[in-house]
């Protein structure tokens, strides 16, 4: 039977509470949700801005993703949480952009959108993945 391990990167905010970055068991990888977070001072950045918080925690999902050893070719779903309805369209795009410049393979990953409180006030998105490597 495979081990499960955790994932652990400096390239990512390290986890506020009592859970990993993200777990490795065989080839199956899950990220925790992530937020637009400075992996380096821990500080929440773009407050007010959802594209731009969009692309910093997409940065945060490809680094833990890299730590267990996948791309986003490997990923084969994203749940994004959203605090505003309105800002589909804008989180929407800055997602599109950033995911289909990373997936080689052509087919990206499923999706799924809700909208939702967030743990802090400054978040406007959290995303988590779920990737399988070969």
């Amino acid at each position: 039977m495979t081990e499960r391990t955790a994932i652990s990167t400096t390239d990512a905010p390290a986890p506020a509470h009592t859970f990993s970055q993200g777990v490795r068991k065989g080839n199956f990888v899950q990220v925790s949700g992530q937020g637009p977070v400075d992996p380096a001072t821990n500080e929440y950045l773009f407050p007010g801005d959802v594209a731009a918080q969009t692309t910093r925690t997409l940065q945060n999902v490809e680094a833990i993703l890299a730590a267990g050893g996948a791309t986003f070719d490997d990923v084969m779903m994203l749940r994004v949480y959203l605090t505003k309805r309105e800002d589909f369209a804008t989180m929407n795009d800055a997602y599109g952009e950033f995911v289909g410049s990373r997936v080689k393979g052509g087919v990206l990953p499923s999706r799924t959108t809700v909208f939702t409180g967030l743990p802090r006030e400054e978040m406007l998105v959290e995303i988590d993945a779920i990737a399988i490597v070969d």
